[in-house]
């Protein structure tokens, strides 16, 4: 299963913030849509960071009240890696735990074509193992 097969189920849809719109407003926004990361897009449909609530929550931690004036530029995460369509549910699990990060977008020559998050590689990885399992027992029951 890739993370194609993923984004065909989930949907293709990106919540994105310009880097201009302040931390209260990525804060607002995670919660109105009940995500747990947004995008930083310019003007120009480029990626430039990630936005999360972990994100949220450490600025917090180090600046205090200051956090509110900040905005989603100051706060993003810069180096983000990504996934692509072809790639696999397993490899994403490994870039996703390695890097210790829930939230991968998907680009598709430099293209964004999606964004999925550790729920819905788990989601694929239960998928998977129930297929398997199904297989086994029509199997076994076959073969008795």
């Amino acid at each position: 299963m890739t993370v194609a097969t993923i984004l065909k189920h989930k949907g293709y849809s990106v919540s994105t913030i310009a880097p201009a719109a302040t931390v209260p407003e990525v804060a607002i926004m995670l919660a109105e849509r009940r995500i747990g990361a947004v995008l930083v897009i310019d003007q120009e449909e480029q990626m430039l960071g990630i936005v999360s609530e972990r994100d949220i929550v450490r600025c917090l931690a180090a600046n205090g009240a200051r956090m509110l004036e900040m905005t989603a530029g100051q706060l993003m995460t810069r180096a983000v890696q990504v996934a692509h369509p072809g790639t696999t549910v397993n490899e994403a699990m490994q870039l996703m735990t390695a890097g210790r990060f829930r939230h991968l977008p998907v680009v598709d020559h430099d293209t964004l074509v999606g964004l999925i998050s550790i729920g819905d590689v788990v989601k694929a990885r239960i998928m998977q193992q129930d297929t398997v399992v199904e297989s086994l027992t029509a199997y076994v029951a076959g073969s008795a």
